[in-house]
């Protein structure tokens, strides 16, 4: 049986750049019962931003804390409910600029952000590209994540890098060194958009630790986008044992 909805919104101009990492690195941050889930053999991250639109907590929406910006660290895992294998997200670090959002996130679910001033801009250019880009501001400094953008959508091709690094419709964080908590992410398929000039320029060490650095400062392994949907998170819930254990 699906739990409650918790929250509603559209999630839009989703920019996803993409790293190789060791993954020694992501296994301190791993949930109980998950496994990483390689792409081609891969251990791969993810810088994302992107907007929250019209959002909803519970049916309400909060006055000043619909629309904004998001941006987050995340990586790919495995969970074996006892029938299935689910594919899911883990969040190494996410950034808002609402410190209600951060506070909130961080004690019901056990989420990993942090609030700071944020903008993003969106620039028509002249040859049917649009230039996104994603700011936040660490220690006086503007941070940024970006890349220019080809107005021509198209489907999701099976196998395809664009369906593993968007088709993760789970969410999973450690409660402990025995207790995951696990909650479903629902939105429709997304189309994607070609990507050209990526930019992430960033305090690495600062906001993920110096064991990202090396990684993250290199060229992205692929830069994907999609417009993105309504989406609609809904109630977590704890895992306390491993199903393939149980039976």
């Amino acid at each position: 049986m699906s739990h409650p909805r918790f929250l509603k919104a559209r999630w839009t101009n989703l920019l996803m750049l993409n790293y190789e990492v060791n993954p020694n690195i992501l296994e301190p941050y791993l949930p109980a019962y998950t496994v990483l889930d390689l792409w081609q053999g891969k251990a791969l991250v993810s810088m994302v931003g992107f907007l929250f639109e019209e959002t909803s907590v519970l049916g309400i929406k909060w006055p000043f804390h619909v629309n904004f910006e998001e941006v987050n660290l995340r990586f790919y895992v495995r969970h074996f409910d006892g029938k299935e294998w689910r594919r899911g997200a883990v969040f190494v670090s996410e950034i808002v600029p609402k410190r209600i959002i951060a506070v909130i996130a961080n004690n019901l679910y056990k989420e990993h952000y942090k609030a700071l001033r944020m903008r993003h801009s969106v620039v028509h250019t002249s040859n049917d590209h649009t230039r996104f880009l994603y700011e936040w501001k660490l220690k006086g400094n503007w941070n940024k994540l970006g890349a220019t953008v080809s107005n021509k959508s198209q489907p999701i091709k099976a196998d395809s890098p664009e369906e593993f690094i968007f088709e993760h419709y789970w969410g999973y964080n450690s409660w402990g060194e025995a207790v995951t908590m696990e909650y479903e992410v629902e939105h429709i398929s997304w189309e994607t958009n070609e990507v050209t000039d990526p930019i992430f320029e960033a305090d690495i060490a600062s906001l993920y630790g110096v064991e990202f650095e090396p990684y993250l400062s290199v060229k992205p392994h692929s830069a994907l986008f999609a417009k993105g949907s309504p989406i609609s998170v809904r109630m977590g819930a704890k895992l306390f044992v491993d199903p393939a254990l149980a039976k």
